[in-house]
């Protein structure tokens, strides 16, 4: 596991983000009401209610998870450079972060967008550096 080692932070942000959706889904899970759930069972949209930007911070979180775990693993497996894993999985994991408290502590969409944005990025890199190693 020695080959593993260079990338020490971006697999212990991978392990920090598994952590962060957990928390989001148990925060998401409580203080609903009969009145402001849909059929579905989901709160009804409506950003004003914290309920609801709770439940919408952990669904954007587990929708970004996929395209970060196979970028980073891409990345990771073909020998990306270590300090650029590193880096743009590690400022992935501010990002995020940064989303959830964004998303649950305020309407604020600008910010919420740009620290989503923030974590596109990260995404986009480690998945170019995958593809470029490779080929």
């Amino acid at each position: 596991m020695d080959i593993f080692d260079v990338y020490s932070h971006a697999l212990a942000s991978l392990a920090c983000f598994a952590i962060l959706i957990s928390v989001l889904g148990g925060l998401s899970a409580g203080g609903g009401s009969p009145e402001n759930r849909c059929e579905c069972g989901q709160p009804k949209r409506d950003y004003d209610n914290v309920v609801y930007r709770r439940n919408r911070a952990f669904m954007n979180a587990v929708e970004s998870a996929g395209p970060f775990i196979a970028a980073l693993m891409a990345a990771i497996l073909t020998g990306g450079s270590p300090l650029w894993v590193n880096i743009f999985a590690s400022v992935f994991l501010l990002a995020r972060v940064a989303t959830a408290v964004v998303h649950i502590g305020t309407i604020n969409e600008g910010l919420r967008s740009a620290t989503w944005f923030v974590g596109l990025l990260c995404v986009f890199g480690l998945a170019i550096m995958g593809i470029w190693g490779a080929f």
